[in-house]
């Protein structure tokens, strides 16, 4: 079980705002495929971590679990900072307060501001097929680990294979991302 801190979930809620404000009718779906796209991001452009979520290999995509139970009923992590709203082709994401930049560098607000440019404007069936490449990570770990089958034959929508973030990187690289995922949980739980 992943705990968050507080500076964890003011970040993660003030991304998640961010990308509403600006994509009209963000689905739970889009804003899934999107938090990965940013992470995934960052992690090959400055090797390290952005929200320092975990991603599993899911038959949609890579899938933040706990973002998504959250997004999936009534937030409850991140009550403070958005609210779904049913509708009968999906469930939307809405924010409840205004965006804050108090947790971001300028190099995450370029980055937030790159993913909405380039995917924005993208259906949330495409963000899945973008993340499905033969090419990518997802597909990587699942072919290796026998899912492609079992989500084909609809035997399985989900597992607990974690996504390395540090697939795409060199070693040194993979030694920043790790030591500087480990430094941010130290501090976040250190300041709460």
């Amino acid at each position: 079980m992943k705990t968050y801190s507080r500076s964890d979930l003011d970040k993660i809620g003030n991304a998640i705002i961010y990308l509403a404000e600006r994509i009209p009718d963000l689905s739970k779906t889009k804003l899934l495929k999107l938090l990965y796209l940013l992470e995934e991001t960052y992690v090959k452009k400055y090797q390290l971590p952005f929200l320092n979520l975990e991603f599993e290999v899911w038959q949609a995509g890579p899938v933040a679990r706990d973002i998504f139970i959250d997004l999936s009923d009534e937030p409850n992590l991140l009550k403070e900072y958005i609210r779904i709203k049913k509708k009968s082709d999906g469930t939307y994401i809405k924010p409840v307060i205004k965006f804050s930049d108090d947790e971001f560098s300028d190099n995450e607000i370029e980055m937030l501001d790159l993913i909405i440019e380039h995917f924005g404007s993208k259906t949330a069936a495409e963000l899945v097929n973008r993340t499905h490449q033969k090419n990518s990570n997802w597909y990587a770990i699942a072919k290796s680990k026998g899912l492609l089958e079992l989500f084909k034959e609809k035997m399985t929508n989900s597992s607990d294979e974690k996504i390395d973030l540090t697939w795409y990187l060199d070693d040194k690289g993979k030694q920043i991302f790790t030591e500087q995922s480990h430094f941010n949980r130290l501090i976040s739980h250190i300041n709460d």
